[in-house]
């Protein structure tokens, strides 16, 4: 099966994890690696990509970890959320000190800091080619940000998720612990199911799936990689039918 080269897209979704926030430290916000990030995010809608994006809370608290530490998972869930949002505020604050414009809408209300979720005005925020970063989840605990990305990317009309890792692509093996491990050019949701690829929790590609939403897997740490994709180039996976 040959590698389908991405088109243009008009609108995408943008998920990295919390952790792709932490840089080389073991925990919080690396300000010289979310300012990376941001860079990568401003080429791509130089391109006139409307660009949405969700982060994970993982660099600053997890709900599983504290609820395997004995914490009522409803409870830290909810922290997890809150977490995101955190990082949803850094992310803009990045954004906007390069000039572009970014709007942080929350499933969960606090005002003060961030518009509420209302899709119609998200979607107008889009069409002004505002930035948007879609903050804590679901609103819902037992939702993974995977499971948001791909809730909010339906929602929004994106034509492709792309999912910013540490590795390029999908492989049948860890590529850090197996030299041996072979990369996935192609592959379908069904495949990344029933092997347990690891790409995105199983409601999260179900959701995909259902919605015939492809999801471009690929590495964040290589410079451009974003744009390369956008452009035809570049190394990632693509999650498809």
């Amino acid at each position: 099966m040959t590698t389908e080269t991405p088109r243009q897209y008009g609108r995408v979704m943008l998920k990295i994890s919390g952790e792709a926030l932490m840089g080389d430290q073991g925990y919080g916000l690396h300000p010289p690696t979310v300012a990376r990030i941001a860079s990568e995010v401003e080429a791509v809608q130089a391109m006139g990509v409307e660009v949405c994006m969700v982060i994970g809370g993982g660099n600053i608290f997890r709900g599983l970890q504290g609820s395997a530490q004995g914490m009522e998972r409803t409870t830290a869930d909810y922290m997890g959320m809150l977490a995101t949002v955190m990082n949803a505020l850094a992310m803009q604050s990045s954004l906007e000190a390069r000039g572009l414009h970014c709007r942080v809408i929350s499933a969960i209300r606090m005002d003060e800091v961030c518009e509420p979720y209302i899709r119609r005005r998200a979607i107008r925020h889009l069409e002004k080619k505002r930035i948007v970063i879609f903050a804590a989840g679901t609103g819902n605990p037992y939702f993974t940000t995977d499971t948001a990305a791909t809730l909010r990317a339906s929602e929004m009309n994106c034509e492709v998720i792309f999912k910013g890792t540490k590795v390029d692509g999908v492989y049948d093996k860890d590529p850090v612990k197996h030299a041996d491990a072979q990369r996935y050019g192609d592959v379908t949701y069904d495949e990344v199911l029933q092997k347990h690829l690891g790409v995105m929790d199983a409601s999260a590609i179900a959701l995909a799936r259902d919605n015939k939403l492809p999801i471009i897997v690929f590495s964040l740490d290589a410079p451009g990689g974003f744009r390369s994709i956008l452009e035809g180039r570049g190394t990632y996976t693509r999650v498809h039918h």
